[in-house]
């Protein structure tokens, strides 16, 4: 793994998760580029702005999860292409957000087919609100929305590989899909690991920590030492990078339990700092200590 593209990548990732959530208007997508990294035989990693893109290329043609934002379709339609001649034919969204499935109605105007989780499918029919960060988000239009769509998981048998798309359950959102590319020995993950930072939870999409924790420990069984990990943030990562994620996680939650148990106030709980021996390494997005406390906070108080 080139340690040199690692970091530019590493703080593209930063520098555009930090952007995720402001008009669409406020952004300078001129000055975008889209970077190509090769994870694994025909599999690749697209990285511009918003969630990272993975690609399938071969005689089957394109099969493509998530689009970014929709000033970057031309930028990214020329970089697959860059790859292979061959069409957009699917494209899955692994969870609603727009920063993933901006380009849905000019990919679906060409042709691609739409597939995603029912609850995407659902989130992106009707205007969404995102609390957190005051985000009103409009419906999508018909060609920007899932034709297929499912409940539990689906197989595609395409480009010499057994893709297996599979729903894990209210975790980053409560439409999550996680992408396994069996043969090759690659998952994208979605939005369900930030690597090397603390994620948002969307809880006002059904989203929360005990399912990113679970979806976790579900998908590390299917990884070898060897597998390839294509985040929803962040560059290409490793099985003991979503390992040290999870025992981040797992921390935190369990310090944050503990304190509201104990009937201690937000405010109280935040003054204590208790992400201070994790931030030098995980305090690297958009998402701070004290924020992703506030997250925590809310969401196990639900219980």
């Amino acid at each position: 793994m080139n340690h040199r593209l690692n970091m530019k990548g590493f703080l593209l990732s930063v520098l555009f998760t930090t952007i995720l959530f402001s008009p669409v208007n406020a952004r300078n997508y001129d000055k975008v580029q889209i970077k190509t990294i090769k994870v694994e035989n025909n599999v690749y990693m697209l990285i511009g702005a918003g969630g990272n893109i993975g690609i399938s290329t071969g005689a089957d043609g394109i099969f493509m999860i998530d689009d970014q934002f929709a000033p970057l379709t031309e930028k990214i339609k020329g970089a697959v292409a860059a790859i292979s001649d061959r069409p957009i034919r699917f494209l899955i969204n692994t969870h609603w957000h727009y920063d993933h499935t901006g380009g849905n109605e000019k990919l679906g105007k060409m042709g691609s087919i739409i597939i995603a989780h029912e609850n995407v499918r659902k989130r992106l029919s009707t205007e969404q609100f995102i609390s957190f960060f005051k985000a009103k988000v409009p419906p999508k239009a018909k060609s920007g929305l899932p034709v297929i769509s499912f409940t539990r998981d689906v197989t595609f048998h395409i480009n010499e590989d057994e893709i297996h798309v599979f729903h894990v359950a209210n975790a980053h959102t409560d439409g999550d899909a996680i992408i396994h590319f069996r043969k090759n020995n690659v998952i994208h993950m979605g939005d369900i690991f930030f690597s090397g930072m603390y994620p948002f939870v969307d809880l006002d999409a059904g989203g929360s920590v005990n399912g990113i924790i679970d979806a976790i420990k579900k998908v590390l069984p299917k990884m070898d030492e060897s597998t390839k990990v294509i985040p929803g943030h962040s560059p290409l990562s490793t099985k003991s990078q979503l390992k040290a994620y999870l025992g981040m996680l797992t921390t935190l939650r369990d310090r944050i339990r503990k304190e509201i148990k104990a009937g201690k106030s937000l405010e109280t709980i935040v003054a204590t700092r208790p992400t201070k021996d994790l931030d030098p390494e995980w305090n690297k997005g958009i998402i701070k200590g004290d924020a992703f406390v506030k997250i925590l906070y809310q969401d196990l108080s639900r219980r």
